[in-house]
């Protein structure tokens, strides 16, 4: 049945419906005069209907001067409209039934115009046949795939390639600690691939938590960008690859923030053009073969940050970790959505930001934004305890040690309880959320809990 997409088109001013004349038919044959022309353009007639059938004889072609005779059933031309053709009061005519019957498909897909939905369900009350093939196409309509968004899913990426290699693992694999942010850098590379120009332009905010405060800076998705690049410099340079800044990097001891603001005033406070897209990109490829072809032992190399260094297999979790809070400020900046992590990363993710906890709170003690410690202990001893549980994905048990990063944490020692959303911890660590409205449970000694919830957000930065 041919569809509506492949009816023709007429033309408005002349006579419809236009004479296209019969099979040996001489051109330029006289048409009939015009008729009353119907609301829409009905289909192409088959040739069941006004040709010869296959493989039966010809059907003899009309004498000359004559016009062509009008199908069976329907007035010949020139005839005057039937009562029945227009609708009471001068309204729009009526649609032939196989009109009406083409229609239902567009119908049952909510396709058709409001007249035609109109004229079809109208129909529909005096019809059985149409009716119940109405029914049957709206019931067939549930079983379609329902309609998804044009945009791709942003782990497909991981899911093909885990596929593939699950058939045929990779001679040299990525490290497990380097798969969240192979994972992360490739959902914001598809990010940033689905933008405009002027969504490169959009303001986007940075926040933190300096340990008392939030602290917010305006910048725009190219500036984001730039401090990705700087930040990722570090583990470059800790890798012998070269530093994406060049002659604009600070000292060598210069920590993330300085870097990025050196990297700022060398493009200018608020890069506004996606220039920095593929040096970022090329980068972020590069420290992820480099680490896959150096061997086990390149885990344990350092990395500092500033006055802070951390091992390789941490650094590049703490880049996948700011990816992702990055990719979000983006994408709620131009309104795109933008899933979290997979479980096995964010517990990953989690379970950096548990274990830096105890150097956190020292740090805080020593500004004395948080308590003195009650008991000291013997390096590797038990002391007193924080149990900091994190549910759902990527959640699980984390024993904090309370008085000294070189206590050991222990379920028998534990005074306090904490419990949170692995996505609420996380932006509780990245100092979007302040910590006197997060959403914990809590249970146990007040000032401890108050001061890992200070320390969690303590552990966010420019």
């Amino acid at each position: 049945m041919n569809g509506p997409e492949e009816w023709e088109g007429y033309d408005c001013e002349g006579p419809y419906p236009p004479h296209h004349g019969g099979p040996g038919e001489p051109p330029g044959a006289a048409p009939g005069p015009p008729a009353a022309r119907p609301r829409i353009p009905s289909p192409r007639a088959s040739a069941e209907n006004d040709g010869p059938l296959p493989g039966g004889p010809e059907r003899p072609a009309p004498e000359p001067g004559r016009s062509r005779p009008a199908s069976a059933g329907g007035p010949p031309p020139g005839a005057p409209a039937a009562p029945g053709d227009a609708r009471p009061g001068g309204g729009r005519p009526e649609l032939p039934h196989r009109v009406l019957t083409s229609l239902l498909g567009a119908w049952a897909l909510a396709a058709c115009s409001a007249e035609e939905t109109a004229a079809v369900e109208a129909h529909l009350t005096d019809c059985a046949s149409c009716a119940d093939e109405a029914l049957r196409l709206r019931d067939a309509v549930g079983l379609l795939h329902p309609a998804d968004s044009l945009d791709l899913d942003p782990l497909l990426r991981s899911r093909v390639l885990e596929g593939c290699l699950g058939r045929r693992p990779a001679r040299i694999p990525v490290p497990e600690w380097a798969a969240p942010y192979d994972a992360e850098t490739a959902k914001l590379d598809a990010l940033l691939r689905d933008m405009g120009d002027a969504e490169w332009r959009a303001p986007v905010r940075l926040r933190w938590f300096d340990g008392e405060r939030p602290v917010h800076r305006e910048t725009t998705a190219a500036g984001v960008l730039g401090h990705l690049l700087a930040v990722d410099g570090l583990v470059a340079t800790a890798l012998g690859l070269p530093d994406p800044l060049g002659d604009a990097a600070p000292t060598a001891r210069a920590g993330p923030g300085a870097r990025t603001r050196a990297l700022w005033r060398a493009l200018g406070e608020a890069p506004r053009t996606p220039a920095l897209h593929r040096p970022w990109r090329e980068q972020s490829h590069t420290l992820i073969r480099t680490a896959a072809f150096a061997g086990g032992g390149v885990g344990d190399l350092t990395v500092p940050y500033g006055p802070v260094q951390l091992p390789l297999r941490d650094a590049f979790l703490d880049r996948a970790f700011g990816c992702w809070l990055h990719a979000g400020d983006i994408a709620e900046a131009v309104a795109y959505p933008h899933e979290g992590p997979a479980a096995d990363h964010l517990h990953s993710l989690v379970d950096l930001a548990a274990r830096l906890l105890p150097r956190a709170l020292a740090h805080l003690r020593q500004t004395g934004l948080a308590a003195p410690p009650r008991q000291l202990v013997a390096a590797g001893s038990p002391g007193r305890t924080l149990h900091l549980e994190i549910e759902g994905d990527g959640g699980g048990h984390w024993y904090i040690a309370l008085d000294s990063p070189a206590a050991v944490g222990s379920p028998e020692h534990t005074v306090a309880h904490i419990a949170l959303d692995g996505e609420e911890f996380c932006q509780l660590a990245a100092g979007h959320i302040v910590p006197d409205e997060a959403a914990a449970g809590s249970d146990g000694e007040r000032e401890a809990i108050r001061d890992v919830l200070y320390a969690t957000a303590s552990l966010s930065r420019l």
